[in-house]
């Protein structure tokens, strides 16, 4: 049997055991979450919670008074920037601001393998939100909010993160790129459903994370799942991104794909992705 194939059937024997070992969520998301689903707290809490980490602090500060939220007015505390974003968004945005520390190895190859998928998912967050806020401006669908597509696309390929570190045993799995793309195609949608059921994410994350890439997984409405998908063809990171473009053009999202190459578009694009920089 081939390192690959040995690679992929011990994977798959882990799933199936379920003694994968998966990723845990950063510390200052889980107090971040916590305190958010505690129905008796109030901004200054929220705010005490956030400024235990001050790389988080200054990063909420970032976004407080970025283009992101379109706020003109400079706030420079903690406690300004929690109340500028909301208890319900700070809970997403740190979160999401938090996934970046899961994205590292200690062995040189494959931290380049996670350096290569966090900039692939950024760009692919960045991408799905600019569409969602085109999407949003023409006055439809006011239900789906920009904070949790954020987290949607950052967790929508979380399950690649154990393929990798199980990979760590096999250095010679790292000479075939495409293994490892088949690999994480095959079984990222599993590995990220139990991954969020660990985290006890709700079932729309759950969701996202397990049926992203299946084609054949619709909905008809409109959801987050279409806009991770528009994200990833945009991106160039899902198969026949042509389809996929076109489906979404089909359900009512965009009138013309030529709408993604607008200065609109691309200044949308960059606000979000510059929330990560």
């Amino acid at each position: 049997m081939s390192t690959q194939n040995a690679l992929l059937s011990i994977l798959v024997e882990k799933i199936n055991n379920d003694t994968l070992v998966l990723p845990t969520l950063p510390a200052i998301a889980l107090k971040v979450r916590k305190a958010a689903d505690n129905p008796n707290i109030n901004l200054n809490d929220m705010a005490d919670v956030v400024s235990q980490d001050p790389s988080l602090s200054a990063r909420m500060v970032k976004i407080a008074n970025s283009a992101y939220l379109g706020r003109t007015v400079k706030v420079t505390s903690t406690t300004q920037a929690v109340t500028r974003i909301g208890l319900i968004q700070v809970k997403n945005i740190a979160t999401a601001l938090a996934m970046e520390q899961l994205f590292v190895s200690k062995n040189e190859v494959v931290k380049a393998y996670m350096t290569d998928k966090w900039s692939s998912t950024v760009n692919l967050v960045a991408n799905a939100m600019a569409a969602m806020s085109l999407y949003k401006k023409s006055g439809k669908d006011k239900a789906l909010s920009l904070d949790t597509m954020m987290l949607s696309g950052l967790i929508a390929d979380i399950g690649a993160l154990p393929v990798l570190t199980e990979a760590e045993r096999h250095d010679s799995v790292f000479a075939n790129p495409t293994f490892l793309d088949v690999a994480i195609d095959k079984l990222s949608g599993r590995i990220g459903g139990s991954i969020m059921r660990k985290w006890q994410f709700n079932d729309l994350f759950i969701e996202v994370a397990e049926h992203w890439r299946e084609p054949e997984f619709t909905k008809s409405s409109i959801s987050y799942i279409d806009f991770v998908r528009i994200g990833a063809a945009l991106t160039n990171s899902i198969d026949d991104a042509d389809s996929v473009l076109a489906s979404a053009q089909e359900k009512g999202i965009f009138t013309d794909v030529a709408d993604f190459l607008s200065d609109e578009f691309c200044e949308l694009r960059e606000n979000a992705k510059a929330i990560f920089t």
